[in-house]
């Protein structure tokens, strides 16, 4: 039996119901995977982490590869055991984090930038970015590509196309374990509809085990994150999960997987947590606002997290921000993460039951009214 094995359970409208089969587990589909930028979810231990539903996390091959370095990874066994988890993990490849960068030289061979930590001439190459995905051992990794940045001319998108097909084909040459790690390809083409159907038309024709949408949450906006996300999705194979990375907002999520999105995964949950901003049904609401300094609710009275479930109050957390207090940032972060998983699961059972726009409309009249 294939490792790598997705099943379409359940259609609704575009929305799709999946399992993607890993050798670390299936990945119930649609599902938001929890970012561990350098091995770690911030403020969270992985326990914390599976409590709250996640099914899947998120490392970064950048970060790891300048600290701890993925030697010692490997030696230690591989992610999975490093990081204390024996469910799925998923690795980007770098670039986003690399094109992120303010001092860096792009060629066809790949990247030249300076180390963060040392300061040091650095190269990552396709083949550099797979060596290090294939020795940290998650069981998703990601082509190396051109992230376009928005906004940007065709002549630009253009370009990130032709390279990011072209690296397509180095990665592939240079994945050393097929057999356990599934390597997806992604997307590009900015915001030109036609660059994006020439870019999917090639990524698909290779028959990857499955396939990412990239350039998109780079600062374009709801409306046209949405319709790139709509116009892309169908051009992937309705057999292979599809990816829309580094998505987003709740609301980003609900329209993403009407679209037919299986995986999606952002920072926002716990990034957002740490600044005192947590996401209940009727919208978001910030935790240092003196309103909730003597406020007894729990975060939000409908949700059964950890911390809501204990009953710490909106004025506990109100002071422990104030205080600067580091439970602060574990209760709200247990809080987001714990929203978006049971946002995603609701979705994939209204989808399973085929009453997805009823449930996404109820969801969004809630949240947007508050």
């Amino acid at each position: 039996m294939k490792p790598f094995r997705y099943t379409l359970q359940q259609s609704d409208g575009a929305a799709r119901a999946g399992v993607f089969t890993t050798p670390h587990g299936a990945i119930e589909t649609p599902t938001f995977m929890v970012v561990g930028t350098a091995g770690a979810v911030r403020a969270m231990t992985t326990d914390q982490v599976r409590a709250t539903g996640a099914q899947v996390l998120l490392a970064n091959t950048y970060h790891l590869a300048l600290r701890p370095g993925e030697g010692l990874v490997q030696k230690l066994g591989g992610l999975h055991p490093f990081m204390g988890w024996q469910g799925p993990i998923l690795t980007d490849s770098g670039g986003f984090q690399v094109f992120s960068l303010e001092s860096k030289e792009i060629t066809d061979r790949g990247v030249t930038f300076k180390n963060e930590v040392n300061g040091s001439t650095m190269d990552l190459t396709p083949e550099r970015s797979i060596e290090i995905q294939n020795a940290l051992g998650a069981d998703i990794i990601m082509a190396f590509d051109e992230c376009t940045p928005y906004p940007a001319d065709e002549t630009l998108a253009a370009s990130g196309v032709r390279r990011t097909l072209s690296w397509m084909d180095r990665c592939m040459k240079a994945h050393a374990r097929p057999e356990d790690q599934a390597l997806f390809g992604i997307v590009q083409g900015s915001t030109y509809m036609h660059l994006r159907e020439s870019c999917a038309e090639s990524l698909v024709a290779l028959d990857l085990p499955g396939y990412a949408i990239g350039g998109v949450s780079v600062g374009e906006g709801h409306e046209l994150l949405t319709r790139i996300t709509a116009h892309s999705a169908p051009l992937l194979p309705t057999d292979k999960p599809r990816y829309l990375m580094g998505v987003g907002l709740p609301e980003d999520l609900v329209a993403c997987i009407g679209s037919g999105i299986d995986l999606f995964d952002c920072v926002i949950p716990t990034r957002y947590a740490r600044s005192a901003t947590v996401f209940t049904r009727r919208g978001r609401i910030r935790l240092t606002n003196r309103r909730y300094k003597r406020d007894t609710y729990p975060i939000d009275p409908t949700c059964e997290c950890a911390a809501c479930a204990q009953g710490f109050s909106r004025a506990y957390l109100h002071h422990l921000f104030q205080a600067n207090e580091v439970t602060s940032a574990i209760l709200a972060s247990i809080h987001n993460v714990h929203f978006y998983e049971t946002l995603v699961h609701e979705a994939r059972a209204a989808i399973l039951e085929r009453r997805f726009e009823d449930w996404r409309s109820g969801f969004l009249a809630s949240y947007q009214q508050g």
